[in-house]
Order: C-alpha cells, then sequence, then structure tokens
C-alpha cells in the first residue's frame, strides 16, 4: 500500500471521529462546551475551533499558495491571525463547516500522487514565525497525527462532563465480521 491509500484511510477515519465527537459535544449546553478547564485551548469548544483553523490552514498550504479556505457567514474570507482564533462562536456553524471540511480533506486526499508527496513545502509557521522547508510526505503526516492529537485531548474533556464519544480506535473503521459456518 502506498502512502496516498494511507492518508485516503487518515481522511475517512478524520470525518468519522469528528462526527460522533460533535454528536457528543452536542450534548453539552453552549456554556459547558465553552467553559475554561484548563484544556491547551481553554475548552471543548476552543479546541474544535482551534482543530477546524489548523485544519485550513494546513490544506491551504496543500492545495496551493495563498489559497483560503476558511469564510465567514457571508462567504468572506476569514484571515487567520493566531492558533487560538475562534473561526465560529456558534456551535451549529462550527460543527457545518467541520463537515464540509472533512469533505474537502477526503475529496483532496484523492488527488495525492507519491511524486507530490515526495516534493517539498515552503511554508511560514505560525506558531514560532518561522519560514521552514518540510518534505511533504511529513506534513500530510503531522496534519493527521495533529487531528488525532486534538481529538484525544476532547475526548477526555467529554468525559469529565460525563459523555462517552465511544470507540475511538482507527480499526474498528475497517473491520469486517466474520462470517461463521
Amino acid at each position: 500500500m502506498d502512502l496516498a491509500t494511507q492518508y485516503q484511510a487518515f481522511a475517512r477515519y478524520n470525518s468519522w471521529m469528528n462526527g460522533n465527537l460533535y454528536n457528543s459535544a452536542a450534548q453539552l449546553s453552549d456554556e459547558e462546551r465553552k467553559r475554561e478547564v484548563g484544556a491547551f485551548f481553554g475548552s471543548i469548544h476552543g479546541t474544535l475551533s482551534h482543530l477546524l483553523l489548523t485544519d485550513r490552514v494546513q490544506l491551504g498550504r496543500f492545495i496551493g499558495p495563498g489559497q483560503t479556505v476558511s469564510y465567514d457567514a457571508d462567504r468572506k474570507p476569514i484571515a487567520i491571525k493566531t492558533l487560538d482564533q475562534e473561526l465560529y462562536s456558534d456551535f451549529e456553524t462550527l460543527r457545518r463547516e467541520r463537515t464540509a471540511t472533512d469533505k474537502m480533506i477526503e475529496e483532496w486526499t484523492e488527488k495525492i500522487s507519491a511524486e507530490w508527496l515526495a516534493s517539498t513545502m515552503r511554508y511560514h509557521a505560525m506558531s514560532d514565525g518561522g519560514d521552514w522547508d518540510v518534505p511533504l510526505w511529513v506534513a500530510v503526516t503531522h496534519f493527521f497525527n495533529h487531528q488525532t492529537h486534538h481529538r484525544g485531548q476532547i475526548t477526555t474533556l467529554l468525559k469529565q462532563f460525563g459523555l462517552d464519544p465511544g470507540v475511538t480506535d482507527f480499526m474498528p473503521l475497517f473491520r469486517y465480521p466474520v462470517n461463521a459456518h
């Protein structure tokens, strides 16, 4: 199997898990989702917003220099200034935009080639202000690993609110029952 196929599987997992987490988070009140709980991005809402923001920043880097994939309610581009910037204060808007972005990610992974992954990406890091070159296969691996990292934080926060986000492992998405004879 090649890396492009693996990234397509990661994109499906990403969509599946985000759907599960948003379904769980929807059971909380807006106040609970936005409550400061000491997480790196403050709250469940803050962490969900960070994930959407960083996915869109990175996806914009992947699909082409200067591409914008963050829009306001009027579909005007949103200028990304900080990694903890709140894209959408309304949970249902955040959820809708997450779903749309996950679809974009799945569609984008269908176009990844081995040649593209073997090339290099130059980017400006918001985290440290530096300009960097990185192999694209490393950047794409980081893209999916970063999502998993923060979703792990969100599952912990949901558990602290008494909610069970269900199975979070990658493999169950691809398991098939064995037919007993």
